[in-house]
């Protein structure tokens, strides 16, 4: 990890080029931290990127940096992909979006289930969220993050991936506890029901299409909750 103040950057240009930093990042950079010219910070674009840049200019509400360096981070082999149907609780939202990026989840994908109640998403705000939990926590990959969409659509898109899991509370139907079902090393589906649950008719449609029913524990956990137990499990089998 950088010891470096980190901050992102859509496109990185090759090394040797000035850039301008955007505003925010500009007065970050000359009012909070208060550096100068001459001093280093990195870049990232998300997309597996680290610039070592150095402050050429700086003004009230600006900074200019030169590209030294760039560094290509591998991403993981296994990564995860979390689909989850999203509450009305706007800050249990934000909240599960921060950390499951600190948790190094690969996509968010909210689901549109049958007991679905936000099926809007604030996109701008959630992505602006999942930048500032990447920099804090000093990775190179922003999570994807999907619009909302239909299950039937994301068992579609995802039907590739070798290892795909739905968590549901149904009885009568098979399910085992994630550290049975969850192998280490592979590309991951979690799918994550609405508060109320998945019904039994998406339950038996995740199942058609190979999907195993996981259970998280004997307590009924609220849909955040649940989503953090899946991500930090799915980091211990796989560090």
């Amino acid at each position: 990890m950088t010891s470096l103040p980190q901050f992102f950057k859509e496109e990185i240009p090759q090394e040797g080029n000035e850039i301008k930093l955007d505003e925010d990042a500009g007065r970050h950079i000359v009012q909070v931290l208060r550096m100068g010219v001459g001093e280093k910070l990195q870049l990232t674009d998300g997309k597996g990127k680290a610039a070592t840049v150095t402050i050429i200019k700086t003004e009230k509400k600006n900074c200019s940096v030169v590209i030294n360096d760039i560094v290509f981070h591998q991403p993981k082999k296994a990564a995860l992909h979390l689909g989850i149907a999203f509450t009305k609780n706007t800050s249990r939202n934000e909240w599960l979006l921060e950390k499951a990026t600190e948790l190094g989840v690969g996509s968010i994908i909210p689901i549109v289930a049958a007991r679905t109640i936000k099926e809007k998403i604030r996109y701008d705000r959630w992505r602006n969220i999942l930048v500032s939990a990447l920099l804090q926590s000093q990775q190179y990959y922003l999570p994807k993050l999907h619009e909302a969409t239909q299950l039937k659509d994301i068992i579609q898109l995802y039907n590739k991936v070798p290892q795909k899991l739905v968590a549901h509370c149904i009885d009568g139907y098979e399910k085992l506890t994630i550290s049975k079902m969850l192998n280490p090393g592979l590309e991951t589906l979690v799918l994550i029901g609405p508060e109320g649950d998945f019904t039994v008719e998406e339950v038996t449609l995740c199942a058609e299409q190979h999907i195993v029913g996981i259970s998280l524990g004997t307590q009924r956990l609220r849909t955040e909750t649940a989503a953090m137990a899946v991500c930090a499990y799915f980091n211990m089998v796989n560090l």
